[in-house]
């Protein structure tokens, strides 16, 4: 049966479940097909499934006797626990496939009273041919979502769900105080420092017009000034942004809108976490031009491959500027090389960008600095970063008047949020696909050692896998879908330090060693305890 006849023979359909179904076809999913479930390991740990198991366990002995089964999804829609006494029923859903591991979200099974509801985020009675899929027909579901007291984070989902002749007018008011409990054993696990941040957000949050976070310990609360403010993206990069930033400093962040406001991190104490006032008003408090380099020529642009060398360039040179690439030198000839790039810069016209002058050998600097000191055209030099700038390219760093270092990736993690949804919309269209607030967070946190072009490749990977709907980090390639473990600012300044001494060693460890003053072993083991392969 086509949606159209089932529409017409159940009736005008509710309209949250309308809406529900609208999803379901936009994210390529049909009535009739098998649900394409997807397993995932089960969490039997955390707040949710603490809170949750004496509830559902009491729930169970109270539907002792009844084809009725209890299930608990996570905020992922991934199901962490099910309870049921009749042990047939309980072997009906394994044959359809809902054990513990297994995800019902409403973009890979249609409509359903786990997916549904953490959609939305209200409470959803799901009967019989309601389910967007004939294979959940039989049922008729409710659930409830379980939102913590205290950084109102959406949590998981509690579920109830029979054969369709079940009394299921009982089902909304007996999972609703289940959740009731849930929330109310949330509350009471919470730590001493999550309750400092909630009072520290609380006082703050008095003021209507203050746009201010609160951020740590697993707790993230917005006033609604700062809400008018953020997209969701932006959430993901203010976190990213603070976690670098010196308590009492201010920080400049471009949010996804293009709109660029100030942040200023107030530790709350007590708590291991900040209070971020978000000031629209400071951003153009600077001198006109303070934030563009001076634009002098010749220009040297610095930074690490993958880091917009070349982007940058272009928008120093102008559209219509002229490009030689050192790597050409290779077989082209040194000598003739530098012969074709002083023709080139002795003649008149546009601007001319000379790529990866970090490859040209010792005896080729000193005349193709010259040529650069003499040229009638504006010129832009690339290279990446090292002690070959002091060293053999020197006399070429000398020449320039101004010179931009562009920031590695890594050390600007506010912006990956806006970057990739900017990216995502180049390449999947917008309005089509986007990356929830977990991704974006996970994709924040990767250390991306191949910058913009690593982050724009995984990015064209993910848009090419799914043609609509929600991005969520398990569609992630498995190499860029892990949480790095937090890490604390020196930390990752040690890991930077060593990085770039191995790299200007040429790779050679003892020699990296002895430029940082320690031992080749003291060198193995902090490689060993920052994770540096």
């Amino acid at each position: 049966m086509n949606s159209t006849s089932r529409d017409l023979r159940a009736g005008r359909p509710r309209p949250e479940i309308e809406s529900s179904w609208t999803r379901s076809r936009l994210s390529g999913l049909h009535e009739e097909g098998a649900p394409a479930f997807s397993h995932g390991p089960v969490t039997g740990e955390g707040a949710l499934a603490r809170a949750a198991a004496p509830v559902l366990e009491r729930g169970r002995t109270d539907l002792d006797g009844s084809r009725l089964a209890l299930v608990l999804a996570d905020r992922e829609a991934r199901v962490a626990d099910i309870r049921c006494s009749d042990t047939s029923f309980r072997h009906a859903l394994a044959d359809l496939g809902i054990v513990p591991g297994v995800r019902l979200a409403e973009d890979q099974v249609g409509t359903n009273a786990v997916g549904t509801p953490l959609e939305t985020r209200q409470g959803l009675i799901v009967r019989g041919a309601e389910h967007f899929m004939t294979a959940f027909h039989a049922f008729t579901c409710y659930g409830h979502p379980v939102i913590h007291p205290i950084t109102r984070r959406l949590e998981g989902v509690v579920n109830i769900g029979g054969l369709s002749k079940a009394q299921h007018q009982l089902f909304p008011p007996l999972v609703r105080r289940m959740v009731r409990d849930i929330e109310d054993r949330l509350r009471l696990d919470s730590t001493q420092g999550q309750q400092r941040l909630l009072a520290a957000f609380q006082t703050a949050a008095r003021s209507p017009r203050r746009a201010v976070m609160v951020v740590g310990q697993g707790v993230v609360l917005a006033t609604p000034s700062a809400l008018a403010l953020l997209e969701p993206a932006d959430h993901a990069a203010v976190q990213a942004c603070v976690e670098g930033v010196r308590a009492g400093a201010d920080h400049r962040l471009t949010l996804s809108t293009g709109r660029t406001v100030a942040l200023r991190c107030t530790p709350v104490e007590g708590a291991e976490g900040v209070l971020v006032d978000i000031d629209p008003e400071r951003l153009d408090r600077r001198a006109p031009g303070a934030a563009d380099h001076a634009d002098g020529w010749p220009l040297l642009v610095v930074g690490e491959p993958g880091s917009g060398r070349t982007t940058e360039a272009r928008r120093a040179a102008g559209a219509d500027a002229r490009t030689l690439d050192a790597t050409d030198a290779v077989w082209q000839g040194e000598r003739e090389w530098v012969e074709e790039m002083s023709a080139l810069l002795e003649s008149d016209g546009p601007a001319v960008i000379i790529e990866n002058v970090q490859l040209l050998a010792e005896e080729s600097t000193a005349p193709a600095a010259g040529c650069v000191r003499s040229a009638r055209r504006r010129t832009v030099l690339t290279a990446t970063p090292g002690e070959h700038l002091d060293g053999v390219h020197a006399p070429l760093v000398a020449v320039c008047d101004a010179r931009r270092d562009l920031v590695p990736l890594r050390r600007r993690r506010q912006e990956i949020p806006r970057l990739a949804q900017s990216m995502l919309a180049e390449a999947a269209g917008s309005g089509q696909v986007r990356l929830t607030a977990d991704s974006l967070r996970v994709l924040a946190g990767q250390p991306w050692p191949g910058n913009l072009a690593e982050l724009r490749r995984v990015i064209e990977l993910v848009a090419g896998t799914r043609a609509a709907g929600d991005i969520t980090p398990s569609d992630l390639p498995l190499s860029h879908r892990g949480a790095p473990a937090p890490t604390s600012p020196l930390r990752q300044a040690e890991r930077e330090i060593i990085v770039a001494a191995i790299e200007g060693a040429g790779g050679n460890r003892l020699k990296a060693a002895r430029a940082l003053g320690m031992s080749r072993s003291t060198l193995y083991n902090r490689m060993r305890a920052l994770h540096i392969h």
